[in-house]
């Protein structure tokens, strides 16, 4: 297919990657000309603009920070695609944005899916990403050939914003899981306890998760180069909280990781992974 992609950064790029490692042919655009030039490189063609990248696509995806992204780029999206466009937005923003976008597509003809995903840049890199659709069942399935190529897992959990809510409880999960794995850290070191093998044991066992998998050891290292930055795992607790609200649910301990997370980015580590949530449970320790 032709897929235009917007939204070249650490997710993004090698997302476009993999779609051209699939056979398709990708014209990218990102506000960073050197992302672009690096797609242009895999074999994608660069675009200078949204409508460039948009102009004569079967399928446009966009992978943007937050919902004011979305807002801006989707409405060119639909105005420019051609017809019967397929707009897949795989961002991750608040339910109520997907389901505005869905709207304003629908009375022009184009079909729109929110589809965001989990795995991190490691499950963009290895197309093994989880990918949570929300929208119509035969647009999800016209998607399957696109969305197999990013990743492992992709189910269609609703319609027009319930990928979004999905999403809000995936990082809910993985924020509580962090929180609790940086706990576990902080209680073994300070018993005088080896924390690589300690949580060997644990990776190994009933509280073993993806996340004890992947970031155990970098953690106990202190290492927090950013897969996923403090700052947009912050905006998705946002969200998380927000629609929490809108569905009239209490969820307290949503509510504390949350404050965690704010901490994090108070303190000076939005730029760093989300396992630097270790860095606020030390801190709060003296």
């Amino acid at each position: 297919m032709n897929i235009g992609f917007v939204g070249l950064g650490i997710m993004g790029s090698p997302m476009a990657a993999n779609l051209i490692k699939a056979g398709h042919a990708v014209t990218g655009y990102d506000v960073s000309a050197e992302r672009v030039d690096q797609l242009a490189a895999l074999g994608g063609k660069g675009a200078s603009s949204v409508v460039d990248a948009v102009g004569g696509a079967d399928v446009v995806i966009t992978m943007l920070p937050d919902s004011p992204q979305v807002e801006e780029v989707a409405p060119l999206v639909i105005e420019y695609g051609r017809p019967n466009l397929l707009y897949i937005d795989m961002s991750t923003i608040k339910p109520e944005t997907s389901r505005w976008v869905a709207r304003r597509a629908a009375a022009e003809g184009v079909r729109v899916l929110d589809a965001p995903v989990s795995g991190g840049e490691r499950g963009a890199v290895d197309g093994t990403l989880s990918i949570m659709v929300g929208g119509a069942e035969e647009d999800v399935e016209a998607a399957r050939p696109v969305l197999w190529a990013l990743g492992t897992t992709v189910v269609h959990v609703g319609p027009a914003g319930a990928g979004q809510t999905v999403k809000a409880a995936n990082q809910l999960v993985v924020g509580g899981i962090y929180g609790l794995v940086s706990e576990a850290i902080v209680l073994l070191e300070a018993s005088g306890v080896d924390p690589v093998a300690g949580l060997d044991v644990l990776a190994a066992g009933l509280a073993g998760s993806r996340i004890l998998e992947l970031k155990r050891h970098t953690m106990v290292k202190r290492e927090f180069a950013p897969g996923f930055r403090i700052d947009l795992h912050h905006k998705d607790m946002g969200i998380a909280v927000a629609a929490a609200r809108e569905a009239g649910v209490s969820l307290p301990l949503t509510g504390q990781v949350a404050q965690l997370v704010a901490a994090a980015r108070a303190q000076g580590h939005g730029s760093l992974d989300h396992s630097a949530l270790l860095k606020v449970i030390e801190r709060l320790n003296g």
